[in-house]
């Protein structure tokens, strides 16, 4: 039997264990959990900064070295993230449904672990705790196989999890981590079908493709962010400029960064000068249709790729358009499914924004930045979903759970001939 299946087997056991833990029992282990980060903050640190030292010499740098970098600030975020995650409601249990049948049956929809969760991701060690906690907090177990320029920091935040796991008797097995790097082990770990029940990749779009490609058990998907924002003829462009700069400028290098603006013609020669001038003052870089060029001289041509691009960096694709319904099409020729956000003061357009656009995340005069599983109340996220399966968008402690059915009766039979005459 290889390594994998035989870890994977211990974690399919764990699992079976996490499953029987109460509401209490697992807030109790996920606050000791963020406690214990904070106490090794100086170790998980030195494991970082190893990190960041192979990384730097491999060339990473940009948006890459930034998800990679952890600092203090940084390591008591992902432990608050994980005291948030024990703070929400328990989904497990959860009876979402409750009716009585004509023939006197009564049924109800319960909530229940998943069972065992394969995480797969790239240079982002916070995943590592926000994953195992999500996980644990629906009753699942976890297995985490992150990538090599985390390699370090992800090994120290794990054990730390674990030691905990087996400070409460619970098994270590729950928080597996494959140390192993070889992608021929990812796709082995991808192939258990009788012991994975969902693997949730989660990085660049190379990453997800090939997990997509390999995998014989369920994947959530989410490829990229192309993130539109379009500026009705009616927003308030002081509204829509806020929106633009922390959407574009406060973290370029994340999946809810914007990455197209779009503008109606009936604003844009008032608007578009005032957010070129607002992008270049914090060094974005304007790629702009023709009429977005007549508007504002010097800015850079944009082609088609520009418009279904995720940059993951300070350059943003400009384009004028007619109105709703040019800026609906456009989304829905290069969007993505993830966010879009609309700044408007007319409802009707508002209401017709989110009808025609179906992506996981739709904002009305909002920051794109809030499409986070944190900031929309799921206490941190697994992944982004922009699959229509059980879960889309966000996925939090909820979305790692599924419904059964509950059948209480008082021996009722569907068949009469099945009865028997009492003797």
């Amino acid at each position: 039997m290889s390594e994998v299946r035989t870890l994977a087997l211990a974690c399919r056991d764990a699992a079976q264990v996490m499953f029987t833990l109460d509401t209490d029992s697992k807030r109790k282990l996920l606050h000791d959990m963020a406690a214990a980060l904070e106490a090794a903050s100086e170790t998980i640190l030195a494991a970082n900064a190893r990190d960041l030292q192979q990384a730097s010499a491999k060339g990473v740098q940009g948006a890459m070295l930034d998800r990679l970098r952890l600092d203090q600030a940084r390591v008591a975020a992902i432990a608050n993230a994980v005291r948030e995650i024990a703070a929400l409601p328990d989904p497990v249990g959860l009876v979402t449904r409750r009716e009585t049948r004509p023939n006197g049956l009564q049924l109800e929809r319960v909530r229940i672990p998943l069972g065992v969760i394969a995480m797969i991701y790239e240079a982002r060690p916070n995943v590592t705790a926000d994953a195992a906690a999500l996980c644990l907090m629906a009753g699942n177990a976890v297995i985490l196989r992150g990538g090599s320029e985390a390699v370090h920091s992800n090994i120290a935040i794990a054990q730390v999890l674990r030691e905990v796991l087996e400070r409460h008797d619970l098994p270590a097995a729950a928080l597996t981590m494959i140390e192993d790097l070889r992608r021929e082990t990812m796709v082995e770990l991808l192939q258990l079908s009788d012991i994975v029940d969902l693997a949730i990749p989660r990085g660049g779009e190379g990453l997800i493709r090939f997990v997509a490609e390999h995998a014989r058990v369920p994947v959530i998907k989410h490829y990229k962010g192309v993130c539109h924002l379009f500026v009705d003829a009616s927003a308030d462009e002081a509204l829509a400029l806020n929106l633009l700069v922390d959407g574009k400028t406060s973290r370029p290098g994340v999946c809810n960064a914007l990455e197209t603006l779009l503008v109606h013609r009936d604003i844009a020669a008032s608007f578009l000068p005032k957010a070129a001038q607002v992008l270049e003052e914090r060094g974005v870089e304007v790629r702009g249709c023709e009429r977005s060029r007549a508007l504002v001289p010097g800015m850079r041509a944009a082609v088609d790729e520009d418009y279904a691009a995720e940059f993951l960096d300070l350059i943003i694709a400009v384009r004028v358009v007619d109105d709703l319904g040019a800026a609906i099409g456009h989304i829905q020729r290069f969007g993505s499914d993830h966010t879009e956000v609309i700044a408007t003061r007319e409802e009707v357009s508002a209401r017709r924004f989110i009808q025609a656009i179906r992506s996981a995340v739709v904002m009305i005069n909002a920051s794109s930045r809030f499409s986070d599983g944190g900031e929309l109340g799921l206490g941190a996220e697994i992944g982004i979903s922009t699959t229509r399966l059980h879960a889309y968008g966000p996925m939090g402690a909820e979305a790692l759970t599924v419904e059964r059915f509950v059948v209480r009766g008082e021996g009722q039979v569907r068949h009469a001939a099945s009865r028997l005459d009492p003797a």
